[in-house]
Protein backbone atom coordinates (compact mmCIF):
# COMPACT_ATOMS: atom_id res chain seq x y z
CA UNK A 1 0.00 0.00 0.00
CA UNK A 2 3.11 2.23 0.80
CA UNK A 3 4.66 1.57 -2.43
CA UNK A 4 1.56 2.69 -4.16
CA UNK A 5 0.72 5.54 -2.81
CA UNK A 6 4.45 6.77 -3.27
CA UNK A 7 4.06 6.24 -6.98
CA UNK A 8 0.74 7.99 -6.87
CA UNK A 9 2.30 11.06 -5.38
CA UNK A 10 4.94 10.65 -8.03
CA UNK A 11 2.61 10.69 -10.37
CA UNK A 12 0.79 13.89 -9.31
CA UNK A 13 4.35 15.60 -9.12
CA UNK A 14 4.92 14.70 -12.92
CA UNK A 15 1.82 15.85 -13.87
CA UNK A 16 2.05 18.67 -12.25
CA UNK A 17 5.39 19.65 -13.79
CA UNK A 18 3.46 18.68 -17.21
CA UNK A 19 0.76 21.70 -16.83
CA UNK A 20 -1.72 18.82 -16.97
CA UNK A 21 -5.07 20.47 -17.01
CA UNK A 22 -7.64 17.77 -16.00
CA UNK A 23 -8.80 14.50 -16.18
CA UNK A 24 -11.97 13.31 -17.73
CA UNK A 25 -13.73 9.82 -17.13
CA UNK A 26 -14.67 8.75 -20.99
CA UNK A 27 -17.98 7.12 -19.53
CA UNK A 28 -21.01 7.69 -16.69
CA UNK A 29 -21.47 4.24 -17.16
CA UNK A 30 -18.55 2.28 -18.69
CA UNK A 31 -20.00 -0.40 -20.95
CA UNK A 32 -19.25 -3.86 -21.58
CA UNK A 33 -18.17 -4.31 -18.25
CA UNK A 34 -18.79 -6.93 -15.91
CA UNK A 35 -18.82 -6.98 -11.84
CA UNK A 36 -16.02 -8.36 -10.45
CA UNK A 37 -13.93 -8.42 -7.01
CA UNK A 38 -9.95 -8.43 -6.67
CA UNK A 39 -9.49 -6.45 -9.99
CA UNK A 40 -7.76 -3.14 -8.66
CA UNK A 41 -5.98 -0.63 -10.89
CA UNK A 42 -2.44 -0.49 -9.74
CA UNK A 43 0.81 1.57 -10.41
CA UNK A 44 5.02 0.60 -10.12
CA UNK A 45 7.92 1.97 -11.18
CA UNK A 46 9.99 -0.19 -13.65
CA UNK A 47 13.60 -0.26 -13.53
CA UNK A 48 14.32 2.69 -16.07
CA UNK A 49 11.97 4.97 -14.19
CA UNK A 50 8.87 4.53 -16.21
CA UNK A 51 5.53 4.18 -14.45
CA UNK A 52 3.10 1.65 -15.45
CA UNK A 53 -0.45 1.13 -14.57
CA UNK A 54 -2.37 -1.89 -15.01
CA UNK A 55 -6.29 -3.52 -13.96
CA UNK A 56 -7.92 -0.61 -15.38
CA UNK A 57 -11.74 -0.69 -14.80
CA UNK A 58 -12.38 3.26 -14.65
CA UNK A 59 -11.06 5.06 -18.37
CA UNK A 60 -9.71 8.35 -18.13
CA UNK A 61 -8.35 11.15 -20.78
CA UNK A 62 -5.08 13.21 -19.42
CA UNK A 63 -5.59 16.93 -20.84
CA UNK A 64 -2.40 18.67 -21.29
CA UNK A 65 -2.75 22.21 -22.72
CA UNK A 66 -0.16 24.27 -24.54
CA UNK A 67 0.86 27.34 -22.86
CA UNK A 68 -1.81 30.55 -23.30
CA UNK A 69 -1.50 31.83 -26.30
CA UNK A 70 0.30 28.74 -28.00
CA UNK A 71 -2.46 26.62 -29.44
CA UNK A 72 -2.84 25.87 -32.93
CA UNK A 73 -6.24 24.35 -33.01
CA UNK A 74 -4.76 20.60 -33.28
CA UNK A 75 -5.22 17.39 -31.07
CA UNK A 76 -4.13 14.17 -30.72
CA UNK A 77 -5.35 11.03 -28.56
CA UNK A 78 -2.55 9.35 -26.83
CA UNK A 79 -2.40 5.59 -26.49
CA UNK A 80 0.41 4.18 -24.64
CA UNK A 81 1.79 0.92 -25.15
CA UNK A 82 2.49 -1.73 -22.76
CA UNK A 83 1.05 -5.22 -25.15
CA UNK A 84 -2.39 -4.68 -23.65
CA UNK A 85 -1.02 -6.05 -20.33
CA UNK A 86 -0.36 -2.51 -18.79
CA UNK A 87 -0.29 1.08 -19.50
CA UNK A 88 3.11 2.30 -20.03
CA UNK A 89 2.81 6.29 -18.51
CA UNK A 90 5.72 8.23 -18.83
CA UNK A 91 8.33 7.74 -22.08
CA UNK A 92 4.80 7.05 -24.48
CA UNK A 93 2.70 9.45 -22.41
CA UNK A 94 3.75 12.25 -20.64
CA UNK A 95 7.21 12.87 -22.58
CA UNK A 96 4.83 12.86 -25.34
CA UNK A 97 2.22 15.31 -24.32
CA UNK A 98 4.86 17.84 -23.00
CA UNK A 99 6.37 17.57 -26.78
CA UNK A 100 3.49 18.14 -28.34
CA UNK A 101 2.44 20.78 -26.29
CA UNK A 102 6.01 22.78 -26.92
CA UNK A 103 4.49 22.67 -30.38
CA UNK A 104 0.84 23.91 -30.25
CA UNK A 105 -0.85 20.56 -30.01
CA UNK A 106 -3.75 19.99 -27.52
CA UNK A 107 -2.70 16.26 -25.45
CA UNK A 108 -5.30 13.74 -24.85
CA UNK A 109 -2.80 10.41 -23.09
CA UNK A 110 -5.77 7.71 -22.99
CA UNK A 111 -5.68 5.41 -19.87
CA UNK A 112 -7.35 3.00 -21.40
CA UNK A 113 -8.90 -0.46 -20.49
CA UNK A 114 -6.82 -3.71 -20.81
CA UNK A 115 -8.46 -6.60 -22.70
CA UNK A 116 -10.02 -8.91 -19.66
CA UNK A 117 -12.40 -11.65 -19.65
CA UNK A 118 -12.21 -10.75 -15.69
CA UNK A 119 -13.72 -6.92 -16.30
CA UNK A 120 -15.62 -7.38 -19.74
CA UNK A 121 -18.35 -9.11 -21.15
CA UNK A 122 -16.15 -9.50 -24.44
CA UNK A 123 -12.54 -8.23 -24.29
CA UNK A 124 -11.68 -8.20 -27.79
CA UNK A 125 -13.69 -5.09 -27.96
CA UNK A 126 -13.52 -2.65 -24.69
CA UNK A 127 -9.65 -0.94 -25.84
CA UNK A 128 -11.80 0.26 -29.31
CA UNK A 129 -14.46 1.47 -27.63
CA UNK A 130 -12.67 3.44 -25.16
CA UNK A 131 -10.29 4.58 -27.95
CA UNK A 132 -13.78 5.61 -29.77
CA UNK A 133 -15.09 7.56 -26.81
CA UNK A 134 -12.32 9.53 -26.63
CA UNK A 135 -12.40 10.75 -30.13
CA UNK A 136 -15.89 11.15 -29.62
CA UNK A 137 -15.64 13.46 -26.46
CA UNK A 138 -12.69 15.51 -27.98
CA UNK A 139 -14.85 16.28 -30.90
CA UNK A 140 -17.61 16.85 -29.10
CA UNK A 141 -16.23 19.21 -26.77
CA UNK A 142 -13.46 21.00 -29.61
CA UNK A 143 -14.91 24.57 -27.63
CA UNK A 144 -13.68 23.58 -24.93
CA UNK A 145 -11.25 22.35 -25.55
CA UNK A 146 -9.81 25.23 -27.84
CA UNK A 147 -9.44 23.30 -30.84
CA UNK A 148 -10.35 22.29 -34.84
CA UNK A 149 -12.79 18.97 -34.59
CA UNK A 150 -11.45 18.67 -38.10
CA UNK A 151 -7.59 18.48 -36.67
CA UNK A 152 -7.99 15.46 -33.99
CA UNK A 153 -4.90 12.84 -34.57
CA UNK A 154 -4.45 9.70 -32.86
CA UNK A 155 -1.25 8.76 -32.22
CA UNK A 156 -0.20 5.45 -30.72
CA UNK A 157 3.06 3.42 -29.73
CA UNK A 158 3.64 -0.25 -29.76
CA UNK A 159 0.16 -2.20 -28.61
CA UNK A 160 -0.83 1.52 -28.01
CA UNK A 161 0.09 1.83 -32.09
CA UNK A 162 -2.43 -1.40 -32.56
CA UNK A 163 -5.39 0.14 -30.98
CA UNK A 164 -4.61 3.14 -32.85
CA UNK A 165 -4.48 1.33 -36.24
CA UNK A 166 -7.71 -0.20 -34.76
CA UNK A 167 -10.06 3.13 -34.72
CA UNK A 168 -8.03 4.40 -37.96
CA UNK A 169 -9.32 1.22 -39.94
CA UNK A 170 -12.37 0.20 -37.90
CA UNK A 171 -14.22 3.29 -37.60
CA UNK A 172 -17.29 2.00 -39.40
CA UNK A 173 -17.40 -1.02 -36.86
CA UNK A 174 -19.04 1.65 -34.10
CA UNK A 175 -18.66 -0.11 -30.69
CA UNK A 176 -19.94 2.68 -28.63
CA UNK A 177 -22.77 4.80 -27.79
CA UNK A 178 -22.92 7.70 -30.50
CA UNK A 179 -26.51 9.51 -30.25
CA UNK A 180 -25.22 12.34 -32.02
CA UNK A 181 -23.23 10.23 -35.09
CA UNK A 182 -20.13 12.07 -34.09
CA UNK A 183 -17.15 11.45 -36.76
CA UNK A 184 -15.38 8.79 -34.72
CA UNK A 185 -12.50 8.53 -37.54
CA UNK A 186 -9.06 10.01 -36.96
CA UNK A 187 -8.20 12.67 -39.28
CA UNK A 188 -4.34 11.66 -39.07
CA UNK A 189 -2.86 8.52 -36.95
CA UNK A 190 1.43 8.33 -35.67
CA UNK A 191 2.27 4.90 -35.69
CA UNK A 192 5.51 4.37 -33.11
CA UNK A 193 6.73 0.81 -33.90
CA UNK A 194 3.38 -0.34 -33.90
CA UNK A 195 2.21 -3.48 -33.60
CA UNK A 196 -0.07 -3.88 -36.67
CA UNK A 197 -0.51 -7.79 -37.97
CA UNK A 198 -1.32 -10.93 -35.54
CA UNK A 199 -0.61 -12.62 -38.40
CA UNK A 200 3.27 -13.92 -39.33
CA UNK A 201 4.60 -11.06 -37.85
CA UNK A 202 2.89 -10.47 -34.99
CA UNK A 203 3.59 -9.61 -31.35
CA UNK A 204 2.59 -12.76 -29.26
CA UNK A 205 1.78 -10.54 -25.83
CA UNK A 206 -0.61 -8.16 -27.80
CA UNK A 207 -2.30 -10.67 -29.86
CA UNK A 208 -2.89 -13.30 -26.76
CA UNK A 209 -4.12 -10.49 -24.74
CA UNK A 210 -6.48 -9.31 -27.29
CA UNK A 211 -8.18 -12.05 -28.75
CA UNK A 212 -6.66 -15.27 -26.43
CA UNK A 213 -4.22 -18.24 -27.42
CA UNK A 214 -6.52 -19.99 -29.76
CA UNK A 215 -7.75 -17.24 -31.83
CA UNK A 216 -10.22 -18.20 -34.79
CA UNK A 217 -9.00 -17.24 -38.24
CA UNK A 218 -11.80 -14.95 -38.10
CA UNK A 219 -10.61 -13.27 -35.28
CA UNK A 220 -6.68 -12.79 -36.53
CA UNK A 221 -7.87 -11.10 -39.27
CA UNK A 222 -10.15 -8.60 -37.96
CA UNK A 223 -7.43 -7.42 -35.82
CA UNK A 224 -4.97 -7.34 -38.48
CA UNK A 225 -4.98 -3.95 -39.36
CA UNK A 226 -3.16 -3.76 -42.17
CA UNK A 227 -6.11 -6.02 -43.97
CA UNK A 228 -8.55 -3.03 -43.06
CA UNK A 229 -6.73 0.03 -44.78
CA UNK A 230 -9.05 1.40 -47.51
CA UNK A 231 -9.22 4.71 -49.61
CA UNK A 232 -11.39 6.34 -46.40
CA UNK A 233 -8.57 5.63 -44.10
CA UNK A 234 -6.10 8.09 -42.51
CA UNK A 235 -3.08 9.94 -43.62
CA UNK A 236 -0.33 8.19 -41.56
CA UNK A 237 3.02 8.59 -40.30
CA UNK A 238 4.89 5.41 -38.95
CA UNK A 239 8.03 4.94 -37.39
CA UNK A 240 10.01 1.84 -36.96
CA UNK A 241 13.50 0.28 -35.78
CA UNK A 242 14.76 -2.70 -38.26
CA UNK A 243 16.25 -3.93 -35.27
CA UNK A 244 13.14 -4.01 -33.31
CA UNK A 245 13.31 -7.88 -31.64
CA UNK A 246 10.10 -7.37 -30.27
CA UNK A 247 7.74 -6.04 -32.65
CA UNK A 248 8.96 -6.62 -36.51
CA UNK A 249 9.91 -3.89 -38.54
CA UNK A 250 7.55 -5.59 -41.29
CA UNK A 251 4.21 -4.36 -39.26
CA UNK A 252 4.98 -1.10 -40.26
CA UNK A 253 5.54 -2.10 -43.96
CA UNK A 254 2.67 -4.00 -44.56
CA UNK A 255 0.34 -1.05 -43.11
CA UNK A 256 2.57 1.56 -45.42
CA UNK A 257 2.59 -0.91 -48.51
CA UNK A 258 -0.88 -1.11 -48.28
CA UNK A 259 -1.66 2.55 -47.77
CA UNK A 260 0.16 3.30 -50.93
CA UNK A 261 -2.10 0.86 -52.41
CA UNK A 262 -5.15 2.76 -52.01
CA UNK A 263 -3.71 6.25 -52.69
CA UNK A 264 -3.68 7.47 -48.67
CA UNK A 265 -1.08 9.66 -48.07
CA UNK A 266 1.69 8.23 -45.62
CA UNK A 267 5.03 8.63 -44.89
CA UNK A 268 7.24 5.73 -43.24
CA UNK A 269 11.10 6.02 -41.24
CA UNK A 270 12.87 2.92 -40.61
CA UNK A 271 15.72 3.42 -38.75
CA UNK A 272 18.75 1.30 -38.76
CA UNK A 273 18.93 0.66 -35.14
CA UNK A 274 17.12 1.44 -31.97
CA UNK A 275 15.00 -1.29 -31.04
CA UNK A 276 11.94 -1.15 -29.19
CA UNK A 277 10.44 1.13 -26.96
CA UNK A 278 12.47 4.27 -27.45
CA UNK A 279 9.55 6.45 -26.99
CA UNK A 280 11.08 10.43 -28.12
CA UNK A 281 14.00 10.06 -28.36
CA UNK A 282 16.05 6.78 -30.46
CA UNK A 283 19.25 6.73 -28.90
CA UNK A 284 21.34 5.57 -31.73
CA UNK A 285 20.70 8.28 -33.96
CA UNK A 286 20.55 12.78 -33.82
CA UNK A 287 17.41 12.42 -36.21
CA UNK A 288 14.34 12.97 -34.73
CA UNK A 289 11.51 11.14 -35.61
CA UNK A 290 9.33 14.00 -33.94
CA UNK A 291 10.75 16.78 -35.76
CA UNK A 292 10.14 14.73 -39.18
CA UNK A 293 6.05 14.17 -38.08
CA UNK A 294 5.80 17.80 -37.35
CA UNK A 295 7.14 18.61 -40.88
CA UNK A 296 4.61 15.92 -42.00
CA UNK A 297 1.93 17.58 -40.24
CA UNK A 298 2.69 21.47 -42.03
CA UNK A 299 2.80 19.86 -45.18
CA UNK A 300 -0.54 17.86 -44.75
CA UNK A 301 -2.24 21.11 -43.05
CA UNK A 302 -2.59 19.74 -40.28
CA UNK A 303 -0.80 22.35 -37.95
CA UNK A 304 0.23 25.71 -39.16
Amino acid sequence: MKKNVIIFMSLLVWCSTMAQDKVVKLYDQVPNSKQTSGYVESADTAADGNIRIKNITNPEMLVFYPKKGKSNGTAVVICPGGGYGIVSMTNEGYSIANKLNENGITAFILKYRLPSDEIMVDKTIGPLQDAQQALKLVRENATEYHIDANKVGIMGFSAGGHLASTAGTHFNQVVIDNPKNTNLRPDFMVLVYPVISFGEFQHKGTRVHLIGNNPSEEEIKLYSNELHVTKESPMTFLVHAADDKAVPYQNSMLFYSKLIQEGVKGELHVYQAGGHGFGLNNRTTKASWFDSMLSWLEANKMIP
